[in-house]
């Protein structure tokens, strides 16, 4: 059963923008938010006037001053003078929490067209701040100085994966590679260079330990970004829209306990029943999948990712690597669009920025990103170490 059949509504992405990611010194988060919503809006078909409700995903949590960011997208055009507009927090997964909350409205009847914003500025902030403000999503090291932030975190969800199913410092250094690989073709991209196998699997200079194995290569940059899409319920193609839309026909949530004691550090529990939430309520298969974008903050995520979504049992997700299946010609591609390690992490962005990728895979506007005719992607996103968790299921129309 699909969402169409369960809630006797087809929720559409038909339109949406992206900026580049990275370092983006001469834009404000306030320019970011208004050119991607201005995209999308365009590329919809869809008239500002016609937009019910705005969402805005945005971590912040002290990184730019302004901690009050919602009404920001007004700015994008005249006709949004009054439209009601909500910040949506969830620590890293804020992009798809804002992107789920927009569905929740169209499904409710509340709305008819959502506008969902993504956007983060981090560069601004000095290094410390910015691992200050990101150890604000952790219930034990908030407000606690840290050298290492949220590669520490990982670090020892590394550890401990390591100690249970045997050393994966290679298979981290490939999965590394292979998004840094997919990250070239992508013009959004903030990393955009082929690292190699080698350079990924090898500590150096260049390459140093960031945080126990993880090395500069296993972690996520971080990023000024911003993604926007238009969603409705109404007809399937606007005239004037770039683009057929995008179907959404299942979504999923799922979060586990903050304190980390609660949590098997290689299990991601509250991962894996999100991803079994969205395929339930899309009625597919793995198998029937064509490509997926996950959260890779670092590559042992990834890793993991495999495991939880069911492509391998957990403490197998290295022969997913080894034996070619995330590969772009393997049985499911894993972030061809270069992942967060490549394509960069500005933290409310991240959710809609995969959605927004997955949808121009669909539509066959991705570029030189383009796979052969997918039809069905699964997208997700996660905030903290496995604590908020978020999966759709998109479709070709």
């Amino acid at each position: 059963m699909s969402l169409q059949e369960q809630f006797g509504t087809d929720v559409l992405l038909a339109g949406w923008g992206h900026s580049r990611f990275g370092k983006l010194s001469d834009d404000t988060l306030e320019t970011l938010i208004v050119q991607v919503a201005a995209e999308a809006i365009a590329n919809s078909g869809v008239d500002a006037g016609e937009i019910d409700e705005i969402y805005l995903g945005q971590f912040n949590s002290g990184l730019v001053p302004l901690a009050f960011a919602s009404s920001l997208a007004l700015q994008t055009d005249p006709a949004l003078a009054y439209v009601p507009a909500t910040r949506v927090e969830n620590a890293c997964a804020s992009g798809s929490a804002a992107f789920q909350q927009g569905v929740k409205s169209l499904l409710a009847g509340t709305a008819r067209t959502v506008l969902v914003i993504g956007a983060e500025k981090m560069t601004d902030a000095s290094s410390e701040r910015v691992g200050s403000a990101l150890l604000g999503a952790d219930y034990d090291l908030a407000g606690q100085p840290s050298t290492s932030g949220f590669a520490g975190l990982f670090a020892v969800v590394a550890e401990a994966y390591a100690e249970r199913y045997g050393d994966v410092g290679d298979v981290l250094g490939s999965i590394a590679a292979k998004n840094h690989r997919n990250g070239v073709d992508n013009p959004f991209a903030q990393l955009r260079k082929d690292l190699g196998e080698d350079f990924c699997r090898t500590v150096s200079e260049k390459n140093p330990i960031v945080a126990g194995p993880l090395r500069r290569t296993d972690c996520s940059p971080v990023s000024d970004g911003a993604a926007a899409i238009v969603l409705t319920t109404g007809a399937p193609r606007r005239s004037g829209a770039a683009t057929d839309p995008v179907r959404l026909t299942g979504f999923g949530q799922a979060n586990d306990f903050l304190p980390a004691a609660r949590r098997d550090p290689t299990a991601f529990a509250a991962t894996r029943i999100s991803f079994e939430r969205a395929l339930r309520m899309a009625g597919v298969g793995l198998d029937e999948l064509d490509f997926a974008e996950v959260h890779d903050c670092f590559t042992i995520a990834e890793l993991i990712m495999y495991e939880a979504m069911g492509l391998t049992p957990p403490g197998e997700g290295r022969r997913a690597v080894e034996e070619g299946w995330v590969y772009r010609s393997g049985r499911l591609p894993v972030n061809i669009s270069g992942g967060l390690k490549a394509k960069g992490h500005p933290v409310g962005a991240t959710g809609v920025s995969q959605h927004v990728v997955s949808a121009m895979q669909l539509t066959g506007t991705a570029g030189a990103m383009q796979l052969d005719a997918p039809r069905r992607a699964l997208v997700q996103n996660m905030g903290g170490v496995g604590v908020a968790n978020y999966v759709s299921v998109l479709e070709a129309v």
